[in-house]
Protein backbone atom coordinates (compact mmCIF):
# COMPACT_ATOMS: atom_id res chain seq x y z
CA UNK A 1 0.00 0.00 0.00
CA UNK A 2 1.19 3.52 -0.86
CA UNK A 3 -0.20 6.25 1.36
CA UNK A 4 2.67 8.75 1.00
CA UNK A 5 4.60 9.62 -2.15
CA UNK A 6 7.56 11.82 -2.92
CA UNK A 7 8.80 13.05 -6.31
CA UNK A 8 12.38 14.02 -7.07
CA UNK A 9 14.50 14.74 -10.12
CA UNK A 10 17.45 12.63 -8.99
CA UNK A 11 18.20 10.61 -5.87
CA UNK A 12 20.91 12.84 -4.42
CA UNK A 13 22.48 12.72 -0.96
CA UNK A 14 20.18 15.52 0.19
CA UNK A 15 17.07 13.71 -1.09
CA UNK A 16 18.02 10.56 0.81
CA UNK A 17 18.79 12.51 3.99
CA UNK A 18 15.37 14.19 3.77
CA UNK A 19 13.59 10.84 3.44
CA UNK A 20 15.60 9.28 6.26
CA UNK A 21 14.26 12.02 8.51
CA UNK A 22 10.69 11.72 7.20
CA UNK A 23 10.17 8.52 5.16
CA UNK A 24 7.51 7.94 2.51
CA UNK A 25 6.20 4.68 1.08
CA UNK A 26 7.36 5.34 -2.48
CA UNK A 27 9.84 7.72 -4.06
CA UNK A 28 9.25 8.45 -7.75
CA UNK A 29 12.47 9.67 -9.35
CA UNK A 30 13.15 10.76 -12.90
CA UNK A 31 16.85 9.86 -13.19
CA UNK A 32 17.53 6.19 -12.41
CA UNK A 33 19.58 5.66 -9.28
CA UNK A 34 21.18 2.40 -10.46
CA UNK A 35 22.31 2.43 -14.10
CA UNK A 36 24.06 -0.94 -14.07
CA UNK A 37 23.19 -4.42 -12.80
CA UNK A 38 23.94 -4.35 -9.08
CA UNK A 39 25.02 -7.35 -7.01
CA UNK A 40 25.79 -5.58 -3.76
CA UNK A 41 24.97 -2.36 -1.94
CA UNK A 42 27.95 -0.83 -0.15
CA UNK A 43 27.57 1.69 2.63
CA UNK A 44 29.03 5.09 1.73
CA UNK A 45 28.62 7.86 -0.83
CA UNK A 46 27.52 6.67 -4.24
CA UNK A 47 24.45 5.19 -5.89
CA UNK A 48 24.72 1.85 -4.05
CA UNK A 49 25.04 3.56 -0.69
CA UNK A 50 22.00 5.73 -1.36
CA UNK A 51 19.99 2.67 -2.42
CA UNK A 52 21.00 0.93 0.80
CA UNK A 53 19.89 3.92 2.88
CA UNK A 54 16.50 4.07 1.14
CA UNK A 55 15.99 0.36 1.73
CA UNK A 56 16.91 0.76 5.40
CA UNK A 57 14.37 3.58 5.70
CA UNK A 58 11.67 1.43 4.07
CA UNK A 59 11.33 3.69 1.03
CA UNK A 60 10.49 1.96 -2.25
CA UNK A 61 11.89 3.52 -5.43
CA UNK A 62 10.60 3.74 -9.01
CA UNK A 63 12.49 5.46 -11.85
CA UNK A 64 10.53 6.79 -14.82
CA UNK A 65 13.09 8.48 -17.11
CA UNK A 66 12.78 7.37 -20.75
CA UNK A 67 9.23 6.04 -20.49
CA UNK A 68 8.17 9.46 -19.18
CA UNK A 69 10.17 11.28 -21.89
CA UNK A 70 8.25 9.42 -24.58
CA UNK A 71 4.82 9.37 -22.94
CA UNK A 72 2.13 11.61 -24.47
CA UNK A 73 2.22 14.79 -22.41
CA UNK A 74 5.46 13.72 -20.72
CA UNK A 75 8.89 15.35 -20.56
CA UNK A 76 9.38 15.84 -24.32
CA UNK A 77 5.96 17.40 -24.78
CA UNK A 78 6.40 19.53 -21.66
CA UNK A 79 9.69 20.95 -23.00
CA UNK A 80 8.08 21.76 -26.36
CA UNK A 81 5.19 23.50 -24.62
CA UNK A 82 7.52 25.46 -22.33
CA UNK A 83 9.26 26.88 -25.41
CA UNK A 84 5.98 27.75 -27.11
CA UNK A 85 6.33 25.33 -30.02
CA UNK A 86 3.22 24.70 -32.09
CA UNK A 87 1.99 21.43 -33.64
CA UNK A 88 4.78 19.26 -32.20
CA UNK A 89 5.37 15.88 -33.82
CA UNK A 90 7.33 12.97 -32.41
CA UNK A 91 10.81 11.97 -33.53
CA UNK A 92 13.70 9.98 -32.13
CA UNK A 93 12.48 6.39 -31.79
CA UNK A 94 14.12 4.57 -28.93
CA UNK A 95 14.16 0.80 -28.66
CA UNK A 96 12.52 -0.45 -25.50
CA UNK A 97 13.21 -3.62 -23.58
CA UNK A 98 14.14 -6.60 -25.75
CA UNK A 99 11.11 -8.65 -26.72
CA UNK A 100 10.39 -11.78 -28.73
CA UNK A 101 7.59 -12.88 -31.03
CA UNK A 102 6.23 -16.38 -30.43
CA UNK A 103 4.02 -18.12 -32.96
CA UNK A 104 2.30 -21.45 -32.47
CA UNK A 105 -0.25 -23.53 -34.37
CA UNK A 106 -3.34 -24.78 -32.62
CA UNK A 107 -6.91 -25.91 -33.34
CA UNK A 108 -9.19 -22.88 -33.38
CA UNK A 109 -11.23 -24.09 -30.42
CA UNK A 110 -8.10 -24.27 -28.23
CA UNK A 111 -6.69 -20.83 -29.10
CA UNK A 112 -8.46 -18.86 -26.35
CA UNK A 113 -7.33 -21.17 -23.56
CA UNK A 114 -3.76 -21.18 -24.83
CA UNK A 115 -3.72 -17.37 -25.03
CA UNK A 116 -5.03 -17.18 -21.47
CA UNK A 117 -2.18 -19.42 -20.29
CA UNK A 118 0.64 -17.49 -21.95
CA UNK A 119 -0.85 -14.16 -20.84
CA UNK A 120 -0.81 -15.39 -17.24
CA UNK A 121 2.88 -16.27 -17.72
CA UNK A 122 3.76 -12.70 -18.79
CA UNK A 123 3.32 -12.70 -22.57
CA UNK A 124 0.86 -10.98 -24.94
CA UNK A 125 1.13 -7.59 -23.23
CA UNK A 126 1.58 -4.19 -24.90
CA UNK A 127 1.54 -1.27 -22.47
CA UNK A 128 -1.62 -1.49 -20.38
CA UNK A 129 -3.22 -3.97 -22.79
CA UNK A 130 -3.13 -7.71 -22.14
CA UNK A 131 -4.03 -10.78 -24.24
CA UNK A 132 -2.63 -9.04 -27.36
CA UNK A 133 -2.37 -11.52 -30.21
CA UNK A 134 -2.96 -12.06 -33.90
CA UNK A 135 -4.65 -15.09 -35.47
CA UNK A 136 -4.67 -16.38 -39.00
CA UNK A 137 -6.23 -19.52 -40.38
CA UNK A 138 -4.50 -22.17 -42.46
CA UNK A 139 -3.89 -25.87 -42.95
CA UNK A 140 -1.17 -27.83 -41.20
CA UNK A 141 0.14 -31.19 -42.34
CA UNK A 142 1.80 -34.03 -40.42
CA UNK A 143 2.40 -37.75 -40.60
CA UNK A 144 1.75 -39.40 -37.24
CA UNK A 145 4.29 -42.19 -36.82
CA UNK A 146 4.58 -45.16 -34.48
CA UNK A 147 3.64 -44.55 -30.86
CA UNK A 148 1.83 -41.26 -31.53
CA UNK A 149 -1.58 -40.23 -30.28
CA UNK A 150 -2.54 -37.25 -32.45
CA UNK A 151 -5.15 -34.89 -31.00
CA UNK A 152 -6.51 -34.48 -34.54
CA UNK A 153 -6.13 -36.75 -37.58
CA UNK A 154 -5.06 -40.36 -37.62
CA UNK A 155 -1.88 -42.32 -36.92
CA UNK A 156 0.10 -43.85 -39.82
CA UNK A 157 -1.41 -41.35 -42.23
CA UNK A 158 -0.49 -38.01 -43.81
CA UNK A 159 -2.98 -35.64 -42.25
CA UNK A 160 -4.03 -32.16 -43.28
CA UNK A 161 -5.85 -30.32 -40.50
CA UNK A 162 -7.24 -26.79 -40.17
CA UNK A 163 -5.19 -24.78 -37.66
CA UNK A 164 -4.97 -21.28 -36.25
CA UNK A 165 -1.61 -19.54 -36.19
CA UNK A 166 -1.55 -17.69 -32.88
CA UNK A 167 1.23 -15.14 -32.39
CA UNK A 168 2.05 -12.78 -29.57
CA UNK A 169 4.95 -10.86 -28.06
CA UNK A 170 6.84 -11.81 -24.91
CA UNK A 171 9.69 -10.26 -22.92
CA UNK A 172 12.91 -12.23 -23.25
CA UNK A 173 13.11 -12.43 -19.46
CA UNK A 174 9.84 -14.41 -19.37
CA UNK A 175 10.64 -16.78 -22.26
CA UNK A 176 11.12 -19.91 -20.15
CA UNK A 177 7.88 -19.52 -18.20
CA UNK A 178 5.90 -18.54 -21.31
CA UNK A 179 7.06 -21.56 -23.30
CA UNK A 180 6.33 -23.84 -20.35
CA UNK A 181 2.79 -22.43 -20.17
CA UNK A 182 2.36 -22.80 -23.94
CA UNK A 183 3.38 -26.46 -23.94
CA UNK A 184 1.23 -27.24 -20.89
CA UNK A 185 -1.87 -25.62 -22.39
CA UNK A 186 -1.40 -26.91 -25.94
CA UNK A 187 -3.61 -29.86 -26.93
CA UNK A 188 -0.97 -31.41 -29.19
CA UNK A 189 1.48 -34.11 -28.12
CA UNK A 190 4.29 -32.22 -29.86
CA UNK A 191 3.39 -28.51 -30.04
CA UNK A 192 5.13 -26.62 -32.82
CA UNK A 193 6.18 -23.06 -32.07
CA UNK A 194 8.62 -20.48 -33.41
CA UNK A 195 10.49 -17.81 -31.45
CA UNK A 196 11.68 -14.68 -33.25
CA UNK A 197 13.56 -11.62 -32.11
CA UNK A 198 11.52 -8.50 -32.72
CA UNK A 199 11.58 -4.73 -32.54
CA UNK A 200 8.44 -2.79 -31.78
CA UNK A 201 6.46 -0.46 -29.50
CA UNK A 202 9.23 2.13 -29.59
CA UNK A 203 8.86 5.38 -27.72
CA UNK A 204 9.80 8.72 -29.27
CA UNK A 205 11.95 10.84 -26.98
CA UNK A 206 11.99 14.05 -29.03
CA UNK A 207 9.55 16.53 -30.50
CA UNK A 208 9.76 18.89 -33.49
CA UNK A 209 7.48 21.91 -33.52
CA UNK A 210 6.98 25.28 -35.15
CA UNK A 211 8.36 28.43 -33.56
CA UNK A 212 6.34 31.68 -33.52
CA UNK A 213 6.87 33.87 -36.56
CA UNK A 214 9.96 36.07 -36.55
CA UNK A 215 11.98 33.75 -34.30
CA UNK A 216 15.73 33.82 -34.75
CA UNK A 217 18.33 31.62 -33.14
CA UNK A 218 19.14 34.50 -30.81
CA UNK A 219 15.55 35.11 -29.71
CA UNK A 220 15.05 31.37 -29.27
CA UNK A 221 18.06 31.25 -26.96
CA UNK A 222 16.53 34.09 -24.91
CA UNK A 223 13.23 32.19 -24.71
CA UNK A 224 15.06 29.05 -23.58
CA UNK A 225 16.86 31.01 -20.87
CA UNK A 226 13.62 32.52 -19.61
CA UNK A 227 11.46 29.39 -19.80
CA UNK A 228 14.04 27.06 -18.24
CA UNK A 229 15.44 29.62 -15.79
CA UNK A 230 19.06 29.41 -16.92
CA UNK A 231 21.37 32.38 -17.12
CA UNK A 232 22.97 31.82 -20.52
CA UNK A 233 22.44 28.65 -22.57
CA UNK A 234 25.26 27.67 -24.89
CA UNK A 235 24.45 28.47 -28.51
CA UNK A 236 26.06 27.19 -31.71
CA UNK A 237 25.19 28.91 -34.98
CA UNK A 238 24.36 32.34 -36.40
CA UNK A 239 22.26 34.23 -33.85
CA UNK A 240 20.54 36.16 -36.66
CA UNK A 241 19.44 33.00 -38.47
CA UNK A 242 15.65 32.75 -38.83
CA UNK A 243 14.38 29.47 -37.42
CA UNK A 244 10.97 27.90 -37.87
CA UNK A 245 11.24 24.18 -37.07
CA UNK A 246 12.67 23.46 -33.61
CA UNK A 247 13.64 20.03 -32.31
CA UNK A 248 13.74 19.43 -28.56
CA UNK A 249 15.06 16.45 -26.59
CA UNK A 250 15.06 16.58 -22.77
CA UNK A 251 18.35 15.52 -21.15
CA UNK A 252 21.00 14.33 -23.61
CA UNK A 253 19.98 14.34 -27.26
CA UNK A 254 23.19 14.82 -29.25
CA UNK A 255 22.82 11.43 -30.93
CA UNK A 256 19.54 12.60 -32.48
CA UNK A 257 21.01 15.65 -34.21
CA UNK A 258 21.26 14.09 -37.68
CA UNK A 259 17.76 12.67 -37.40
CA UNK A 260 16.39 16.05 -36.33
CA UNK A 261 17.99 17.67 -39.36
CA UNK A 262 16.59 15.01 -41.70
CA UNK A 263 13.15 15.78 -40.28
CA UNK A 264 13.57 19.41 -41.27
CA UNK A 265 14.62 20.95 -37.94
CA UNK A 266 16.87 24.01 -38.13
CA UNK A 267 17.86 23.98 -34.47
CA UNK A 268 18.06 21.39 -31.70
CA UNK A 269 17.49 22.27 -28.05
CA UNK A 270 19.00 19.67 -25.73
CA UNK A 271 21.63 19.20 -23.03
CA UNK A 272 25.08 17.66 -22.69
CA UNK A 273 26.38 18.78 -26.09
CA UNK A 274 30.13 18.41 -26.57
CA UNK A 275 32.61 19.87 -29.03
CA UNK A 276 32.78 17.30 -31.84
CA UNK A 277 29.04 16.46 -32.00
CA UNK A 278 28.36 20.20 -32.05
CA UNK A 279 30.72 20.67 -34.98
CA UNK A 280 29.09 17.78 -36.83
CA UNK A 281 25.63 19.28 -36.26
CA UNK A 282 26.74 22.65 -37.63
CA UNK A 283 28.15 20.90 -40.70
CA UNK A 284 24.67 19.44 -41.25
CA UNK A 285 23.13 22.90 -41.07
CA UNK A 286 21.66 22.37 -37.62
CA UNK A 287 22.05 25.10 -35.01
CA UNK A 288 22.14 24.19 -31.31
CA UNK A 289 20.93 25.55 -27.99
CA UNK A 290 22.18 23.77 -24.85
CA UNK A 291 20.54 24.91 -21.59
CA UNK A 292 22.09 22.04 -19.64
CA UNK A 293 20.95 18.50 -18.95
CA UNK A 294 18.85 19.07 -15.83
CA UNK A 295 17.39 22.38 -17.03
CA UNK A 296 15.98 20.80 -20.19
CA UNK A 297 14.16 18.24 -18.03
CA UNK A 298 12.60 20.66 -15.52
CA UNK A 299 9.34 21.30 -17.43
CA UNK A 300 8.83 17.54 -17.48
CA UNK A 301 9.41 17.27 -13.74
CA UNK A 302 6.76 19.89 -13.05
CA UNK A 303 4.39 17.95 -15.31
CA UNK A 304 5.22 14.72 -13.47
CA UNK A 305 4.47 16.34 -10.13
CA UNK A 306 1.07 17.50 -11.46
CA UNK A 307 0.22 13.99 -12.61
CA UNK A 308 1.24 12.40 -9.34
CA UNK A 309 -0.65 14.94 -7.23
CA UNK A 310 -3.77 14.17 -9.30
CA UNK A 311 -3.69 10.59 -7.96
CA UNK A 312 -5.09 11.81 -4.67
CA UNK A 313 -2.27 10.33 -2.58
CA UNK A 314 -0.34 12.47 -0.10
CA UNK A 315 2.54 13.78 -2.22
CA UNK A 316 5.71 15.62 -1.25
CA UNK A 317 7.76 17.51 -3.82
CA UNK A 318 11.53 17.19 -3.49
CA UNK A 319 12.19 19.09 -6.72
CA UNK A 320 13.97 21.82 -4.77
CA UNK A 321 16.86 19.36 -4.45
CA UNK A 322 18.29 20.36 -7.84
CA UNK A 323 20.44 17.56 -9.30
CA UNK A 324 22.55 19.81 -11.52
CA UNK A 325 26.21 19.28 -10.51
CA UNK A 326 27.26 22.54 -12.22
CA UNK A 327 27.17 25.98 -10.66
CA UNK A 328 25.05 28.41 -12.65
Amino acid sequence: PVARLAVCHEVTESVVATLEAAPVDLLLCYHPLLFRPTRELLVGRGAGGRAWRLARAGVALAALHTAFDAAPGGAADALAEALGLEDPVRFGPLQGAETLKIATFVPAEAADALLEAVAAAGAARIGNYTHCSFRSEGVGSFFAGAGTRPAAGEAYKLNREPETRLEFAAPRSALESVLAALVAAHPYEEPAYDVYTRRGEEGFVGRIGLAPGGTTLGTLAERVASALKVRAPRVAGDLARPVERIAVVPGSGAELAAQARRRGAQVLVTGDLTHHPAREALDLGLSLVDPGHAASERPGLLRLLEWVEALGVETRSLLEHDPDPWQD
